[in-house]
């Protein structure tokens, strides 16, 4: 009997991250991911989500947070709850179920993690707006379903364009290293995190 393939379904929470993580399938090739996001960005339909992953049989689950989201109640206090909820990995032998289910967060947004693939900030933005703009001065960007199947795959394009993945990996840690340091919580990315946790299933 071969040996079982590993899967993971990564949650966003909208078409950004969707459209990205279907574009990394070329570079994780020995490993299945299937991006998906709910139709109603609240942690409610995220939670279903999960659940509908947990049944179908993914042996992990990663969670793609944008905290900008969750600065305020009851979204934050929502959240956290979920984050409990699936501390501890989902066993049930009798069912054939086990499953991790990690969340990896990024303030403002997922779009921060793109614009390390040219360059580090730790900039503290108010809003998406000024981070769109910067990521613009290192590549033409525009956060709809259009652009995104314009540009043939997000990765592939911000590579051509002269952003590297090990950039965008390394000023991610770099960002949580300093978060640490600081004590700051804002501007962070764990998406490296996230693609070093991808990676070990491709060795």
């Amino acid at each position: 009997m071969g040996k079982l393939r590993q899967t993971a379904l990564i949650l966003g929470e909208g078409p950004t991250e969707f459209f990205y993580f279907k574009s990394l399938c070329d570079v994780f090739k020995r490993l299945t991911i299937k991006p998906d996001y709910p139709k109603h960005t609240n942690i409610k339909e995220l939670e279903a989500k999960i659940a509908e992953g947990v049944a179908m049989g993914y042996s992990h689950i990663f969670c793609i947070i944008d905290m900008d989201t969750k600065d305020k109640e009851p979204e934050r206090s929502q959240y956290q709850k979920l984050k409990t909820k699936f501390a501890k990995p989902i066993n049930k032998p009798k069912k054939g179920l086990y499953c991790e289910v990690k969340f990896f967060e990024t303030h403002r947004c997922t779009e921060l993690f793109f614009l390390y693939y040219f360059r580090y900030t730790s900039r503290a933005y108010t809003d998406q707006k000024p981070l769109l703009k910067d990521l613009n001065r290192s590549v033409e960007y525009h956060k709809t379903a259009e652009f995104f199947i314009k540009c043939k795959g997000l990765h592939s394009y911000f590579e051509r364009n002269g952003g590297s993945l090990e950039s965008a990996i390394a000023n991610a840690y770099h960002s949580m290293d300093e978060k640490k340091a600081s004590n700051r919580n804002y501007t962070y990315s764990e998406l490296g995190k996230l693609m070093e946790e991808l990676n070990k299933f491709c060795v």
